[in-house]
């Protein structure tokens, strides 16, 4: 019984020793992206002429606004954390939050206008870069993304959030765009159901005629 219990041990343990992929995925996409330079990350974040202390300050607002929007959105999954992670991220990084929040201010001050149209363009801003990391039809994978970078953002030293976000927002950002399950494929996704023609002229007393008949077996490949 002893050596039966030792040989079941062996073959059990590499299952175990092995975790899981992915939430949603066996075979999870490719979310994986370099660090953001100064000069890519003014273009992605759509700061032309920003220093580097604003760059710095881009990347971190983006980083929150990518969580914010992962707290509201991948709920379905509660195993991700997301509405946790995202508070914790706020807490642990408070003040270089607001810290970024006052330097994008003075950015667009800067480049727009002293006063309000300065605090328009700011405003703005936040609107766009929150509806730029909302998605749909890529949802899975833009969770799956987020869940990882807002694990490294709580984790980080206070003051270090912005390396966070130069390292990860690549990968959310990348995850924006439609990825399924890279081994098996997404069967269920890809399934579109073929019907017949419900044009009058092809029924009669509620019958196909042979002709639509005809049309629509080679549709369907019959």
């Amino acid at each position: 019984m002893r050596r039966i219990c030792s040989v079941l041990a062996l073959t059990v343990a590499p299952v175990i020793a092995q975790p899981a992929a992915a939430q949603f995925f066996w075979s999870p996409p490719d979310f994986s992206a370099p660090p953001l330079t100064d000069a890519a990350a003014a273009t992605a974040l759509g700061l032309p002429g920003a220093t580097p202390e604003e760059i710095r300050a881009g990347l971190v607002w983006n980083l929150r606004a990518a969580l914010n929007v992962a707290a509201l959105q991948c709920q379905f999954e509660p195993t991700l954390l997301s509405i946790s992670n995202y508070n914790a991220m706020i807490a642990h990084h408070d003040a270089e939050l607001d810290s970024a929040q006052a330097t994008l201010l003075g950015y667009f001050q800067r480049t727009v206008g002293k006063g309000k149209p300065g605090q328009a363009a700011a405003d703005q801003y936040g609107t766009r870069i929150y509806s730029g990391y909302s998605t749909v039809q890529a949802q899975r994978g833009f969770c799956q993304a987020a869940a990882e970078v807002g694990r490294q953002a709580i984790f980080a030293n206070r003051g270090s959030l912005n390396e966070v976000a130069r390292t990860g927002l690549g990968s959310i950002k990348k995850s924006l765009i439609l990825a399924g399950e890279q081994y098996y494929g997404e069967p269920g996704r890809g399934y579109s159901l073929k019907l017949p023609s419900f044009d009058k002229k092809c029924w009669k007393k509620n019958q196909l005629r042979p002709n639509c008949q005809v049309a629509y077996n080679q549709q369907i490949g019959g």
